[in-house]
């Protein structure tokens, strides 16, 4: 039987400011989150950096050893860093930095430029920790996060060939799976691909099940069994669209990245806590948990200790 990737987005980018008590910012913290998270189930935890002083995005290197050394140290697990979540006005080679530097297993790479409105997380009144988190959501009315076919070479160049790292291809719409096609027949990305499909954003793609649906059908077109398909669902539909990408074949993301709940209006309290919740989910549908080593060689990853940290 297939057994079932689940990822933990353990923190997030600008998208995810102070709205919860409970999300990671500071090395410590997400080192803890991470280690717990893979304790609880996951196999692959997917990081951002933040400024331990600021809590801006950062894609920083060096903010990035505070941490990923004592989860390699702890865990068995596949460590995958982003390479978007410093924001859209951070340069590619910026964001991309430390992926670039530390050389991991695996990094998130976004197919396409999309309209990342987030303006709406501004107008509940919250206690906000730092000066700009609201200016910045309330700006993104008028914001592209832009990964042009230029970033997206600059990044499987610079970051793939170079270190030997393999892609989670984050796909906010069908365009975005085209054009992984397009890069796979160019011949710069090699199966197997782990194409995570992104629902519930908005100015990207909803979160009905025919959209999953729909986007399933089309990677099934478009690349056969040269691909790992999984998805991950903002907010409320984080749940049940794992639940419904499991039951079709698929893998899974949670994590405080992508949404702070745990039930409705209830925030989770850690990382662990929602991949324990889906965990269970799975495990009572009959269906098996990967384990690291099972995902390393299933995507065809170099090994944790060709990594450069």
């Amino acid at each position: 039987m297939k057994k079932v990737i689940i990822t933990c987005a353990v923190t997030g980018g600008a998208h995810t400011p102070s709205m919860s008590p409970h999300l990671p910012v500071t090395p410590e913290e997400i080192a803890r989150h991470s280690v717990e998270a893979v304790e609880a189930g996951a196999a692959i935890v997917h990081l951002h950096a933040r400024d331990p002083l600021t809590g801006k995005p950062t894609g920083s290197p060096d903010v990035f050893r505070q941490f990923v050394g004592t989860i390699k140290d702890s865990t068995d697990a596949v460590i995958n860093i982003s390479t978007g979540g410093g924001g859209p006005s951070m340069p590619i080679a910026e964001r991309a930095e430390a992926g670039r530097a530390l050389k991991p297993e695996m990094c998130s790479l976004n197919m396409g430029s999309i309209n990342l409105v987030l303006s709406e997380m501004a107008q509940k009144d919250r206690a906000w920790k730092h000066d700009w988190e609201k200016p910045f959501l309330q700006s993104t009315n008028g914001m592209i996060f832009r990964n042009t076919y230029e970033d997206i070479e600059w990044i499987l160049e610079n970051v793939g060939r170079a270190g030997g790292t393999r892609f989670e291809f984050e796909c906010y719409d069908i365009s975005h799976l085209y054009t992984l096609a397009y890069f796979l027949e160019r011949g710069l990305v090699k199966p197997p691909l782990f194409v995570q499909s992104v629902f519930g954003l908005r100015g990207a793609q909803g979160a009905h099940p025919e959209d999953l649906m729909h986007q399933k059908r089309t990677a099934d077109r478009l690349f056969g069994n040269d691909y790992h398909w999984s998805i991950l669902a903002a907010g409320k539909n984080q749940m049940p669209l794992a639940t419904m990408s499991a039951v079709l074949g698929g893998n899974v993301r949670v994590g405080l990245e992508d949404s702070l709940y745990i039930g409705r209006g209830e925030l989770a309290q850690s990382n662990a806590e929602q991949v324990r919740k889906i965990r269970t989910i799975l495990t009572e549908l009959g269906l098996e948990i990967a384990k690291p080593d099972e995902v390393r060689q299933l995507l065809q990853l170099k090994g944790k200790n060709e990594v450069a940290f």
